[in-house]
């Protein structure tokens, strides 16, 4: 074959090999023809095309800047965006800030957190090599769940942190997480412990940490979920 005509050639085998990774990133095992996966295969081959890169999420927060998208700005005291590894393997999403949150500008940090890092570390992970975050950035009066307009305004901020992340996992930490990401109205007690999908993501809806300081007996329902998605990343 000429020299000349290689090129084209490499370029193709390589946009096939990047194609079948993509793929298996969103578990299409063999032929999978569900209307799904061709819209996901889609939207990666128009991004190649265009040229598009993915935000970082500096670039995101920068967007949000001193947000009053809602009426959640009134009575904060620092926005809680996320805190973590850029491009995790493994997203942790809570409901919203509570008060410790809310004054340390950084997600579980009060009891509720500290239990999360535990369960973290049994994972045999660190907060570092996480991501955690809220459907809400800004905490609700009297650690209230967040309403449905919060949640509206918010939630594309969300969205885009973890597109920019783009990882193999998401740990929807409580209803209102599960809700959002499921997209329809689910008991944790009913969906736990089972893989959902969002945008191409796994997701396993387990008991906020909060919940879990009331209710400790619920933690040995968190660890067998938490071991699933160990099972799944090889850890």
């Amino acid at each position: 074959m000429p020299k000349s005509s290689s090129k084209p050639l490499v370029a193709i085998t390589e946009e096939i090999i990047s194609t079948l990774k993509f793929m298996a990133q969103c578990g299409c095992k063999g032929y999978d023809p569900q209307e799904k996966t061709a819209q996901i295969l889609e939207h990666w081959t128009t991004a190649q095309k265009t040229g598009h890169r993915s935000e970082t999420l500096e670039e995101i927060r920068n967007d949000l800047g001193d947000c009053k998208r809602c009426k959640l700005w009134k009575d904060r005291t620092n926005i809680v965006f996320g805190v973590g590894d850029p491009k995790a393997r493994l997203v942790f999403v809570g409901e919203g800030p509570g008060y410790d949150e809310d004054r340390q500008g950084e997600p579980f940090v009060g009891k509720a957190g500290q239990l999360l890092t535990k369960i973290i570390e049994a994972m045999k992970l660190s907060r570092d090599r996480v991501y955690i975050c809220n459907v809400v950035k800004c905490r609700p009066p009297q650690n209230r769940n967040p309403e449905p307009d919060e949640i509206k305004a918010c939630f594309p901020f969300l969205k885009r942190q973890l597109e920019s992340i783009s990882p193999d996992f998401i740990c929807a930490l409580g209803s209102v997480a599960a809700n959002r990401l499921l997209e329809k109205e689910v008991f944790i007690s009913r969906v736990r412990g089972r893989f959902f999908d969002y945008r191409g993501i796994k997701v396993m809806p387990t008991y906020h940490p909060a919940y879990l300081l009331r209710n400790p007996d619920k933690k040995r329902e968190v660890w067998e979920d938490v071991q699933k998605i160990m099972k799944m990343m090889n850890i």
